[in-house]
């Protein structure tokens, strides 16, 4: 499997992180183009809903000019919230990849993917690269951590 969207969304991630926020990155794909990107910006913006896929998700609808973007796809690092997949549940994703699994099993992804909330379901795959993403997000909080330590 060619992983060039996930690949992309990484390169997301690192921006994220070049700017100090938690490296998660996403892209939008359509007919096998990437039509949009986003990554974190919760601190630079001081925004609660500044998350990667929420950036990607509203540049699709921006570019398509609608909130019904039901022929696309979501490539994320990182297995999304469910503020995100609320927002992709309501923006009619077809489908939603995701690199490293929430550790904390906050996600409830595969749930609201099926649940049928708003007439929609999503299908769902996970683990795509996950190593390399969860190794992202693991050396950014590990850094953190020493920083807050002294131990840089």
């Amino acid at each position: 499997m060619d992983n060039k969207f996930m690949k992309a969304a990484l390169k997301c991630a690192k921006k994220a992180k070049e700017e100090g926020e938690v490296p998660i990155g996403a892209v939008v794909v359509l007919d096998g183009k990437i039509i949009a990107r986003g990554h974190n910006r919760r601190t630079a913006r001081q925004i609660a809903t500044a998350h990667a896929e929420i950036e990607a998700i509203e540049k699709a609808c921006k570019k398509l000019k609608s909130w019904r973007i039901p022929e696309c796809e979501i490539f994320v690092t990182l297995e999304p919230c469910p503020m995100c997949m609320g927002a992709m549940l309501n923006a009619r994703i077809k489908k939603v990849t995701f690199g490293a699994y929430e550790a904390k099993g906050r996600s409830m992804t595969k749930e609201l993917a099926q649940s049928n909330l708003l007439n929609h379901r999503i299908e769902v795959e996970g683990g795509v690269m996950e190593s390399d993403c969860a190794q992202i997000l693991s050396s950014f909080f590990s850094d953190m951590r020493a920083r807050e330590r002294g131990c840089e």
